[in-house]
């Protein structure tokens, strides 16, 4: 397998825009601390270092050349203007490895990144030039509200904060990004994920059935997922 050389230079930007977005979020929306006060390098800087090195790494296999169109939506052209949308979801790989910081770090998606996300989601979609969305524009607009109002609408039975308000934000983005069918497989993967080690984490009694266990980092790894999954 070759890999190629903008792959290793996005890995490489994606890997140092990790332990940046981890660094900021030890301050950042809430904190006051120093740039680099509070908590030290960690596990934390780890997890988001590794999302942002594959998440930019693989995007270029995901959009060089083209992107061939599947059998599932067949809707989509053979070919595709790579360098614009490889810029275009290269930000938003970016803006989820801050969010994956933030939410490890402070347990919070800040609004300032998921509500722009929404508008300019919807606007690329529109466009006709978003490559996961093609001109099924309608379904992925039905993904973008019934998905998290599936998750959001029964986790009000166990009291506020079961699901939070800026994951609900962050989905209507996956779904108007990645289209219905991906953002559909990318949130299952995220909560099937959230699933199992949760499992592993009681079986091995570090948590316990009223522990918080915050989904929003397994949604972002599914947000990932629906863009990366080729069908």
């Amino acid at each position: 397998m070759t890999v190629s050389p903008l792959a290793v230079i996005l890995a490489l930007a994606g890997l140092a825009w990790g332990v940046l977005a981890d660094r900021i979020s030890v301050r950042w929306p809430e904190h006051d601390e120093g740039f680099l006060a509070g908590r030290p390098v960690g596990w934390r800087t780890a997890v988001v270092a590794l999302f942002g090195a594959v998440g930019l790494g693989a995007l270029a296999g995901r959009f060089e050349g083209g992107l061939e169109p599947s059998a599932v939506l067949t809707a989509l052209p053979s070919r595709f203007d790579s360098g614009l949308e490889l810029a275009i979801f290269a930000a938003y790989v970016l803006v989820l490895t801050l969010l994956l910081a933030t939410d490890l770090d402070q347990r919070l998606l800040p609004d300032v990144l998921t509500l722009p996300m929404i508008p300019l989601a919807f606007l690329f979609a529109l466009s006709g030039r978003d490559p996961l969305v093609g001109d099924a524009i309608v379904p992925a607009v039905l993904a973008a509200v019934a998905i998290p109002a599936a998750l959001y609408l029964p986790s009000l039975a166990f009291g506020p904060g079961a699901f939070g308000l800026g994951d609900v934000k962050l989905l209507v983005t996956v779904g108007l990004i990645s289209g219905a069918y991906r953002a559909l497989v990318g949130v299952v993967s995220g909560v099937f994920l959230a699933g199992v080690v949760i499992v592993v984490l009681l079986v091995a009694r570090r948590i316990t059935l009223k522990s918080y266990i915050p989904f929003g980092p397994f949604l972002i790894l599914g947000a990932l997922w629906a863009i990366l999954l080729r069908t």
